[in-house]
């Protein structure tokens, strides 16, 4: 039973891939047409679809939004019933119907024409009344699909999917659409955290665990663990002498195991590295990285100043 299954698998997986291939050469100069009109339109991009066709265009449309193409998603059906006003005249719609007949997508095809809005198809029939009423068509003709009915969308919506990311590369690179500019559009990611977001922003400032170098072991003991950070700072925050972790502490211990002679000054380290609160996340994390440490000071290093504490871990 277990093999039957994954005869299966690989079964739709070869499919899929055939029909990728299919639509790989089929691609012509439509393509570079569609991507040359997004280019050049002052507007946004409206993709339109019904069905599972619909649900491709939505995903069209979040790849396009976050590489730098203003995109929106238009139900049909809503649009036919009012929602026809957020079009404007410098929109370019894109149109998605596998068979290029769907009735909803093309009763919106009037208005559009009346409006001089230029239309995008993505058809497998390119004889379809959708493909004749438009601009540019792009074709995702295939000759099955993976469902072994025969009915269900499979081979189809995939090839349609990957037309679709394959416009919005295109226009990413004809735009030079760069690392720093993807993570602007996603500040809640790991590559935005990291591109976009500041030491400041992210750093603890708030009950900083400053010790003075001639303080007792049990200060020391009780501050670090008070301050929740696996550190102590030696000094102030106008002058930090150094900073102590809870790895140099039991380093220390090692050396000095009798605790009621033990100095602190002794085991902290006295040229700690301090990183300026402006810098970006991913500056901070490669210092840290190349370093081999997981907490790094923030403020000033030429007045050794501190104003916070930056931590991998926490962030």
């Amino acid at each position: 039973m277990q093999n039957s299954r994954l005869a299966v698998a690989r079964r739709v997986f070869q499919t899929e891939i055939e029909s990728l291939q299919q639509v790989i050469n089929q691609l012509d100069e439509a393509f570079d047409e569609a991507v040359e009109l997004i280019l050049q339109t002052q507007g946004k991009i409206i993709v339109s679809g019904i069905g599972k066709s619909g649900l491709i265009g939505k995903k069209i449309v979040a790849t396009l939004s976050s590489t730098g193409t203003p995109a929106y998603f238009l139900h049909p059906s809503e649009a036919f019933h009012g929602d026809l006003g957020i079009i404007s005249q410098h929109d370019i719609l894109v149109l998605i119907s596998f068979s290029g007949e769907t009735d909803e997508v093309l009763k919106i095809i009037p208005f559009l024409k009346w409006h001089q809005n230029k239309i995008i198809a993505i058809t497998g029939n390119p004889d379809s009344t959708l493909a004749k009423n438009t601009d540019c068509c792009l074709k995702v003709m295939i000759t099955q699909e993976a469902c072994p009915l025969l009915l269900a969308p499979t081979s189809s919506t995939t090839a349609m999917l990957v037309l679709g990311d394959a416009l919005a590369i295109a226009l990413m690179e004809a735009r030079n659409f760069l690392q720093e500019d993807f993570a602007r559009f996603h500040p809640g990611g790991s590559l935005g955290r990291k591109l976009v977001t500041r030491v400041k922003d992210l750093m603890r400032t708030d009950n900083l665990p400053f010790i003075e170098a001639n303080a007792s072991f049990t200060d020391l003991i009780l501050l670090m663990s008070a301050g929740r950070l696996g550190l102590v700072i030696i000094g102030s925050e106008e002058k930090a002498e150094g900073i102590l972790t809870d790895g140099d502490l039991r380093r220390g211990l090692l050396r000095f195991p009798d605790t009621s002679t033990l100095k602190i000054r002794a085991i902290f380290n006295p040229n700690p590295i301090i990183i300026a609160e402006d810098e970006f996340i991913s500056e901070a994390e490669s210092v840290m990285i190349e370093k081999k440490i997981a907490t790094i000071l923030v403020g000033d290093a030429e007045k050794c100043t501190v104003k916070g504490v930056y931590q991998i871990y926490n962030s």
